[in-house]
């Protein structure tokens, strides 16, 4: 998969990029990735992901554009309020990087289709602002064997880990599954939500770039992924620290 020579010039920092290089971004141009959700953390993951080169980018999110979202959800424009987020989204991933493949899946995750979207994809990203989406997500990834990167954030605080129970860890024991961080009791009334306690926006994009930094490592198969780990970023201090599960 040869590159033509406006994506050499493109991606020219990755390409020279020592320990990732030009089997890397070959990695990232054959990855089909999905992200849901196209919201706060949804924003950075895409814009990281389109300018990185990732062959083949699938934005789900059936949610419109609002004013209050534009603080943090960067990717969105004034002018854009009131159109489909998912729509917004293919857009600005598109005017940043024409080489990427953009899918529009203009549609809510539920446990009917969330099969069928994700068996597309290599890797999902997930994004959701909601235990019973994440449930389903997850659910389908285990059964499909693709990896997830998940992130959360809620004020000052954001985390980011990696589900994979289909890969073994050194010890030879699965990695942890989402219901092992989150058990079947656990409920969206026990979580504070964004509209009730509100966020800080850079602390979205921090999380966001962690998740899209996660992704590319687990494409190009470079470093350690956040399997069986969360990173846990203190916006107030600007502290990060690990969480084992």
């Amino acid at each position: 998969m040869a590159f033509s020579p406006q994506e050499s010039r493109r991606y020219a920092r990755h390409l020279v990029l020592k320990g990732f290089g030009g089997s890397g971004q070959q990695a990232l141009k054959a990855a089909r990735v999905l992200v849901v959700g196209a919201g706060g953390l949804g924003s950075p993951a895409i814009a990281y992901l389109a300018g990185a080169g990732v062959g083949t980018l699938g934005i789900v999110d059936n949610d419109t554009v609002s004013l209050s979202n534009l603080q943090r959800q960067v990717i969105h424009r004034t002018d854009a309020v009131g159109a489909g987020k998912a729509e917004s989204a293919a857009a600005f991933a598109s005017a940043l990087n024409p080489h990427v493949q953009v899918v529009v899946h203009d549609i809510r995750v539920d446990a009917a289709n969330a099969a069928d979207i994700i068996s597309a994809y290599d890797l999902v990203l997930d994004g959701t602002d909601n235990l019973a989406t994440r449930r389903i997500v997850a659910t389908a990834c285990e059964a499909a064997g693709i990896p997830l990167v998940s992130g959360a954030v809620s004020m000052f605080d954001g985390q980011v880990t990696v589900f994979a129970p289909h890969l073994t860890r050194a010890d030879g024991t699965p990695a942890p599954r989402f219901a092992d961080l989150y058990p079947p009791e656990a409920d969206d009334a026990d979580l504070p939500s964004c509209e009730a306690t509100g966020i800080l926006g850079p602390l979205v994009g921090v999380i966001g770039s962690m998740m899209a930094m996660e992704a590319v490592k687990l494409i190009a198969g470079i470093g350690e992924p956040l399997i069986g780990r969360i990173a846990v970023y203190d916006g107030k201090t600007g502290r990060v620290s690990e969480i084992g599960f």
